[in-house]
Parts: structure tokens; C-alpha cells; sequence
């Protein structure tokens, strides 16, 4: 066995991420039952597998019901709204669930370190920041806020793989890389944040994410532990018989087939 703390090995992670993406699914059901409202705040460090996480989380739940927002950068005229506006829009309604992959914690990361906020701006959200969560919670929104934490080391690796993976390459920007140069500053700016923002109606939560397999197992089991949710009996379905055809033939139309690039592939029961 591997010692406690190491790396996940992928069979036992497969299997016990299904198992909990399986209450993921009855989580949400009951979220939808209940007319319950989520919301879970995924923030921390670039490259700390935020993202990836949040990809396991909402694999198999129903998209109309559990939405992921990743917001761009503002506009020009949600620069001039009130600074939590935007995100409003975005709250769920009942029998929702929303994943926010980076939040309105942004004001207290990237914009503070990189200076695309004012110091009043920034000492605003501060004092701002716990009333707003307090209000959501108050109305009955579960709120829960997760922070990724990764080593500088591993964060550099991570990145290197992106720059080296065509499939990827995507996932890192200019920005990202002012991380590396910028690591204190943002961590600075992290536990100023968290003397501010961990409150007891909304704390924060740490997931160490060294290993991605072991932060989502630890990340999803720690939500699910959280929110006293239930298995609901859903309608027994039954496939009706299909009734007896009237003549109907499908017209042909080749005019519009989308051309067949597997042609080429091997099919199943083909002897090789």
C-alpha cells in the first residue's frame, strides 16, 4: 500500500471518484427535490488543478441544472457596476448548482498582485466581501469555498507540460506565468485574504493539491460531507412499446450526410 500522503494509484481512483461522482448525482437530485440553491467557490493557484477538478465534479450531473461559470475579464461597463454585480447574475435559482471556477475572489488575487485594482478598490471588497457572503447564506444559498494549494515546484511542472503539450498549451498565459515570478506577493495576498474572508457563516477550505487524484477525492468527499443531502426515490420509467408503423420511409439525402471520416477505423468484429 502506498503510504499515507503519496501519490494515488489510478485503479482505486477511478473507482472511488465514480463512487462519489454516483452521491454527486443524488446530491443533485436532491438539490433539485428540495429546491435547494448551491453555489462552490474554486479558487488557489494557477495550475493547482482547479480546473480539473471542477471537470470531475460536474461529469455526470445534468448541465440545465449544475452550471459551471468561468467568467472573462470585465468589460468596460462592468468595470463601472458595483464590483460583485456580475456575479449576482450568476447565482443559481432553485434546484440549482453553480461551480465557480475563479469568483469574485479575483479582486483579492490577480487584481490586487498585478495592480488592475485601486488600494481602495481592493480595502472595499475586503470589508464588502464578508457581508456579501453573509447576505447569500442568510437567503439560504449553501456556499461552500475551496482553496487549491500547490508547491512552487510542482506548479512550474505543471506549467512546463502545458508548454509542451499541443492539447494544452492553452491553458497557460502571460498571466499564469507572473505567478512564478510573482509567488510571494500572491501568497501575501492570499493570507490577507483569508484574515478577512474565513468566516465562520462561509469558511474557507484547504485542498492540498500536490496530487490531482487525491485532491478531488478529498475536495468532493469533503462537499458531500458537507451538505445533508439524501438519496430521493425517483419515477419508475418504463419504455413504452413502439406502435405499429404507418409507411413512413426516411427520404434519403445525401446532399446534407455528413461525410464518413471513420471509415477507415477498425470496427468491432473485424479480424485484424
Amino acid at each position: 500500500m502506498a503510504k499515507a500522503g503519496g501519490k494515488l494509484r489510478r485503479k482505486p481512483y477511478e473507482k472511488e471518484l465514480f463512487r462519489l461522482q454516483g452521491e454527486l448525482v443524488k446530491l443533485q437530485e436532491w438539490v433539485r427535490a428540495e429546491g435547494r440553491r448551491v453555489v462552490v467557490v474554486f479558487e488557489g493557484r494557477d495550475a493547482a488543478g482547479k480546473g480539473s477538478t471542477i471537470k470531475r465534479v460536474a461529469e455526470y450531473l445534468n448541465p440545465r441544472m449544475t452550471r459551471i461559470v468561468a467568467l472573462p475579464a470585465p468589460t468596460e461597463r462592468e468595470r463601472t457596476q458595483w464590483y460583485f454585480q456580475r456575479y449576482v447574475e450568476h447565482l443559481p435559482a432553485a434546484g440549482q448548482i453553480v461551480l465557480f471556477d475563479r469568483s469574485w475572489y479575483n479582486r483579492a488575487g490577480v487584481e490586487r498582485v498585478m495592480g488592475f485594482c485601486t488600494q481602495e478598490e481592493y480595502t472595499r471588497f475586503l470589508h464588502q466581501c464578508p457581508i456579501f457572503e453573509r447576505l447569500l447564506v442568510e437567503d439560504g444559498i449553501l456556499l461552500r469555498k475551496y482553496w487549491f494549494s500547490v508547491s512552487d515546484a510542482e506548479q512550474e511542472r505543471r506549467f512546463r507540460d502545458r508548454l509542451d503539450d499541443p492539447m494544452r498549451r492553452w491553458k497557460l498565459s502571460e498571466m499564469d506565468l507572473q505567478s512564478i515570478i510573482r509567488w510571494e506577493e500572491y501568497s501575501r495576498a492570499k493570507d490577507e485574504m483569508l484574515v478577512h474572508t474565513h468566516i465562520p457563516e462561509a469558511p474557507w477550505h484547504d485542498v492540498e493539491s500536490e496530487d490531482k487524484r487525491r485532491a478531488r477525492i478529498n475536495m468532493i468527499s469533503h462537499l458531500l460531507s458537507s451538505i445533508p443531502y439524501r438519496e430521493v426515490a425517483r419515477p419508475r420509467l418504463r419504455i413504452p412499446p413502439r406502435p405499429p408503423g404507418t409507411g413512413y420511409r426516411r427520404t434519403p439525402r445525401m446532399d446534407i450526410a455528413v461525410p464518413d471520416a471513420a471509415a477507415g477505423l477498425p470496427v468491432k468484429g473485424a479480424s485484424r
